[in-house]
């Protein structure tokens, strides 16, 4: 019996270098399954949920705005894009997805979880990741890496030390909570050490 596609995203603290490795990933995944993988992002995805990862990540709002912004563009998302390509046999590697909302606004900004939790049951009722990669590192490497990339910073990794250290540590506490769906990465080794860490990561029962 062939498997069914698996949802699999990539999270952690701005600056820890999800996207470095996520190709990798989708390739490692396509070969080890012999299904086509996709890569996406999140807020994103759509022409809408690009439009609105704009407004999020540079315009000054509110926590609660915020929040019903990335719940618009993640159920566009999963609507056109998501749900489609795993209903259609294809493994969907998504940068950030409901992992994310809950550190960086629950715990980043003080959001209840009782309401993501309602919001995450009226965007998406029925998708859930089937495996979580946290890549996790320093305040310290963090903002080396983003001074490094020579970007302008947006919103969130503009953010303090404080406000990493909460969402770092939500994280950390729901892959504590989740050890079966999420896996913990040491994002400040060198890249050979994280994409061995990575394959052994995206290994399913």
């Amino acid at each position: 019996m062939t498997p069914r596609a698996r949802f699999i995203t990539l999270e952690g603290v701005d600056g820890a270098g999800k996207s470095t490795h996520q190709q990798f990933i989708a390739d490692a995944v396509a070969a080890a399954s012999g299904r086509h993988a996709i890569v996406t992002r999140e807020p994103g995805g759509t022409d809408l949920a690009e439009r609105l990862r704009e407004a999020i990540l540079t315009q000054p709002m509110d926590a609660m705005a915020e929040t019903l912004l990335l719940f618009a563009a993640r159920a566009d998302h999963v609507t056109r894009v998501i749900l489609p390509a795993l209903q259609a046999g294809t493994w969907v590697v998504c940068d950030r997805f409901l992992d994310a909302t809950i550190a960086y606004q629950g715990a980043g900004k003080g959001v209840p979880l009782s309401l993501i939790e309602r919001l995450a049951e009226a965007a998406h009722p029925s998708l859930r990741p089937d495996r979580t990669i946290v890549f996790d590192c320093s305040y310290q490497v963090s903002r080396q890496r983003l001074s490094a990339s020579g970007k302008k910073l947006d919103r969130f990794e503009r953010e303090d030390q404080a406000f990493f250290e909460r969402v770092r540590n939500a994280y950390l506490s729901r892959a504590k909570n989740e050890p079966d769906r999420i896996r913990v990465i040491d994002a400040s080794a060198d890249v050979a050490t994280i994409r061995k860490a990575l394959e052994k990561a995206l290994v399913f029962d």
